[in-house]
């Protein structure tokens, strides 16, 4: 099971814990073993899904015990493209003239979505875990548990239209991906595969003397991403003008296939927590970790980075490659009182010391009190927290491929923050981000099947780090780099409800209600630009640049508009017999978009929809259940709109020509009409069904 601890917890917990803490229960069964079969597919007739795991327990010795799972899984693709609009392909790639357009229109009767792949990626995954431990006695317990993660993902990179890339600049193409005419010439579409790892393993000693609590452990983890690209090619040239893998302009002799590199991330941490009731009313913890944290960027083959590199993803290169690492050692110190029976009060501390960016100090306060026979439980808590700035936002440095509006695919700097790049145009290093959070709420369960929980809370975020706007420094170039850009403040309500065990029937109902309404979710203050940005208002105006931001009104609304301004999950489960059926309605509410490249005129807005998810649970045997599941059961898909800021907006939306250009903007001419380029708040595969059938032994 899964217990989810709201209120901020960096006091206790340390970095990362701004908003609360997920605690995951694992399985300590000796007996009762499962298999599982499940599949699945979407209402398009793709997407398919097949998996089996196994899941069994055993006592080891005596004294000990272990529960272990395997599971294996793979999800064939699901396409979702879009129908791509001819005018706004020939702005972007050929200048827009009716002869253009023409010749867009003529490769798009043949291919419609112009051979764009996009939805969910097919993908193959392998899981093992394991938990188990020794008891010794009622006083002293050996545990440890470990996980592997394997999964391949193959993707696809934006198709390259014969118009983007023409035979007639790249003779080579005709031959390299043609039958060596150019009319046999109809563009490639480059893969792009990443093979993930991931593991972690803990190893632990608790034991009880005198009233002490104390409990030991090491934990290490980590994961690696390699990427691949496939059926692509390096189209560079050198100085002279000449390409560097086709000397003849006929005859490509550079590599399809290339090896990018990747990334990895490991860390070792020790922990030693210990506790004691001191007495009926106080009682006291303290604790103290270790952490070593190391971030690896694997360096690329020459042929994927070398010019421009890969055409779709460039590789990673030796100077921005390379192994970083830093550690912190960090302590706290709690106490509990109990004032009353009814009344608790919390206090907690916790100082942290990191090699890279010195120090930190948290506290929390929390209280709670019940009254009404335990019918009214009272809860609130104020705390502050911190985030260190992660090893990948201090030093990933890289070329990308982004889309830009009217542009197309484009290559964008990435600079890090300790580099001589980051110093030449006044890159300031990252701090770490700091929290207030306060939360009040109150639980009620005022007869025997009926809880309910209201919480309000309050965050704010000081030196929220961001992955700013590639900004123009004029003869330095174009870069976009992180940086503590602003200042945050969200605020909302959660609310759920239970009521369960209604006679119907001769079976038992349950309905539940949960919900989450945003009071706020902003930008507090001015953005924080660096010196050097601030400077640049005045000083390149001649070249239109005054005015520059690290935090654009795209960014602006990734961070905070774009998420739901309310969510509402209703439901109900009916029991009779041998069978179970749920019936699960989650409505996302609005949600604001200011895309890159739009008029500032305009804003789009995903509208509100109600997403419909049915299950269906069968027990044939006391061994055998089988279990159906219809998620999105109405096929309900993002759908948004324009809507107008002022007049001019208006304008705009009252010319069919305007509106089909700024809709080509958002969408890359339509390849994401679904979702806009910048994504949705809920899928965009329609309907899924799913089967499992599970034997326990």
């Amino acid at each position: 099971r899964v217990e989810i601890l709201r209120d901020g917890a960096s006091a206790q917990y340390g970095s990362d814990a701004i908003a609360g803490v997920m605690n995951i229960i694992l399985k300590k069964n000796t007996t009762m073993g499962s298999a599982t079969l499940r599949t699945g597919i979407t209402g398009s007739g793709d997407g398919e899904m097949i998996g089996v795991a196994l899941n069994n327990g055993s006592t080891v010795g005596e004294k000990g015990f272990i529960n272990y799972t395997v599971d294996f899984s793979k999800i064939s693709l699901a396409n979702r493209p879009g129908k791509v609009d001819a005018l706004g392909e020939a702005k972007d790639f050929l200048g827009g003239t009716p002869a253009d357009v023409a010749l867009v229109q003529s490769f798009l009767n043949k291919m419609p979505d112009a051979g764009n792949i996009n939805g969910s990626p097919e993908t193959a995954a392998a899981k093992f875990l394991v938990n188990g431990g020794v008891n010794y006695n009622d006083e002293t317990q050996l545990y440890y548990n470990a996980a592997y993660v394997y999964k391949q993902v193959n993707s696809f990179a934006n198709y390259r239209t014969p118009y983007w890339r023409p035979v007639a600049d790249m003779p080579y193409l005709a031959t390299l991906f043609g039958t060596g005419t150019a009319a046999s010439y109809q563009g490639y579409v480059p893969t792009f595969g990443g093979v993930l790892n991931d593991y972690n393993a803990t190893l632990g000693y608790k034991t009880v003397k005198n009233g002490w609590n104390a409990d030991a452990s090491f934990t290490t983890g980590g994961n690696s991403q390699i990427y691949t690209v496939t059926n692509s090619q390096n189209r560079s040239k050198d100085a002279n003008g000449n390409f560097i893998y086709a000397s003849n302009p006929n005859r490509y002799t550079g590599p399809i296939a290339f090896k990018p590199g990747g990334t990895s991330f490991t860390h070792y941490v020790g922990n030693i927590d210990i506790s004691k009731i001191l007495s009926d009313k106080l009682s006291f913890a303290i604790g103290s970790e270790f952490r070593s944290e190391n971030f690896e960027i694997t360096e690329g083959d020459e042929a994927s980075w070398i010019g421009g590199g890969a055409d779709s993803f460039q590789g990673n290169r030796p100077e921005d490659s390379g192994k970083f690492n830093r550690y912190n050692i960090g302590g706290y110190v709690s106490l509990s009182y109990d004032i009353t029976k009814d009344f608790l009060i919390d206090g907690t501390a916790r100082i942290e010391n990191y090699s890279d960016f010195g120090n930190a100090f948290v506290w929390k306060l929390s209280s709670r009190y019940k009254f009404a026979d335990d019918k009214v439980t009272l809860r609130a808590s104020l705390s502050t927290g911190f985030r260190a700035p992660s090893l990948h936002q201090i030093y990933t440095q890289k070329a990308q491929s982004s889309f830009v509006p009217g542009q197309g695919i484009v290559v964008q700097g990435l600079i890090n923050n300790v580099s001589s790049a980051a110093r030449l145009n006044g890159v300031p290093k990252l701090d770490s981000e700091k929290s207030t959070n306060f939360t009040i709420g109150a639980g009620l369960k005022p007869i025997k099947n009926l809880s309910v929980t209201l919480d309000y809370y309050n965050i704010v975020v000081d030196d929220r780090i961001i992955l700013g706007e590639p900004i123009n420094f004029g003869a330095v170039g174009t870069s976009a780099f992180f940086v503590n850009g602003l200042t945050s403040k969200t605020s909302g309500l959660d609310f759920v409800a239970s009521y369960r065990n209604i006679n119907i029937g001769s079976g038992k109902m349950a309905f539940n209600l949960a919900g989450n309404y945003t009071f706020q979710n902003g930008r507090d203050g001015d953005i924080n630009n660096p010196a050097s940005v601030r400077a640049l208002t005045g000083v390149f105006n001649s070249q239109n640049l005054a005015g520059q931001n690290v935090i654009s009104p795209t960014q602006d609304a990734l961070l905070f508009s774009s998420r739901p301004i309310f969510k509402v999950i209703f439901g109900g489960d009916y029991e009779v017999g041998k069978w179970g059926l749920s019936l699960n309605n989650t409505v996302f509410g609005p949600t604001k978009f200011k895309n890159q490249g739009m008029s500032n005129d305009l804003r789009i807005e995903f509208l509100t929809k109600m997403v419909t998810d049915l299950g269906i649970n069968y027990s044939a045997t006391d061994k055998l259940t089988i279990q159906a599941n219809v998620n999105n059961l109405f096929n309900i898909l993002p759908e948004w709109e324009f809507v107008a800021e002022n007049a001019a907006g208006q304008t705009l939306l009252n010319n069919p020509d305007a509106v089909r250009d700024q809709s080509n903007l958002i969408t890359f001419n339509g390849r994401y009409a679904q979702t806009s380029y910048d994504g949705s708040h809920f899928s965009q595969l329609g309907t899924m069904f799913n089967l499992a059938l599970n034997y326990k032994f």
